[in-house]
């Protein structure tokens, strides 16, 4: 099964690059189609794109992106 979730980027001299998918509620945040995972960004972090002192160091912050992620079977 795949479902679309929202993978956080930043990439900052302390840090260096780092990514993760997105949780909400202590969930990881998936959505049905990418249409979906994209509103959810644009509503939540959408506010990133207009921000540039977030964009650089000390930040490094990054928009959102969706991203196709597989649910299999717990083992």
């Amino acid at each position: 099964m795949s479902l679309w979730g929202a993978l956080w980027r930043s990439n900052n001299i302390l840090d260096g690059k780092k990514a993760h998918i997105i949780y909400d509620n202590l969930l990881p945040a998936l959505f049905g189609t990418r249409h979906e995972c994209r509103e959810f960004i644009r509503r939540r972090y959408g506010y990133i794109a207009d921000r540039p002192d977030l964009q650089d160091e000390p930040h490094g912050w990054k928009m959102p992106i969706p991203v196709k992620v597989k649910i299999g079977p717990i083992l």
